[in-house]
């Protein structure tokens, strides 16, 4: 993967804050801290959008049962198998 470089500012005592951090987590640079936290923070984004997902799916009309969704799939495959067979030998 390409890496490109990425400039920050920060106030002396969030740097201060963030070289403790390097220094007590055993970080090998300040970038391997950064990347870390975007990884964490792009992890809870999927789980907040899971978790939204889950409510919404929760909130919503009740669906369709899944025997009778696989009940459709079946008699709309065997339709389609047999007007293949008529359109080959008919």
């Amino acid at each position: 993967m390409k890496t490109v470089t990425m400039n920050i500012s920060l106030a002396e005592e969030l740097k201060s804050f963030v070289d403790n951090r390097v220094k007590a987590r055993g970080y090998s640079s300040h970038s391997e801290y950064v990347r870390d936290l975007v990884r964490k923070d792009e992890l809870a984004a999927a789980q907040d959008t899971l978790r939204a997902l889950i409510v919404q799916g929760l909130e919503s009309a009740p669906g369709a049962m899944l025997q009778d969704v696989l009940s459709d799939f079946r008699m709309r495959a065997k339709t389609h198998k047999a007007k293949q067979h008529n359109a080959q030998n008919g």
